[in-house]
């Protein structure tokens, strides 16, 4: 099974790479672009395991290592 875990701080958490690219839009004339936020997408493969057991293992996985779950929320896609 394949996954996409999509990781992004939670809402009024302050995204300091997303302001930064928002004003660098905002340089390169792009004024109508704002509230930019920027997350990570990571993807990852489970093998030998049923689709339960392998979606729960990949939730454990983004507790304990992608995702600071004080300042982070993330989201877990099957892909195919």
């Amino acid at each position: 099974m394949k996954y996409q875990v999509l990781v992004r701080l939670k809402p009024g958490v302050l995204d300091v790479q997303g302001k930064a690219v928002e004003n660098g839009l905002k340089d390169k004339k792009f004024d109508a672009i704002r509230n930019v936020r920027v997350g990570r997408v990571i993807e990852l493969e489970v093998d030998g395991v049923a689709a339960p057991e392998a979606k729960a293992q990949v939730d454990e996985v983004c507790k304990l290592l992608l995702a600071n779950p004080v300042i982070e929320q993330y989201e877990i896609k099957e892909v195919a």
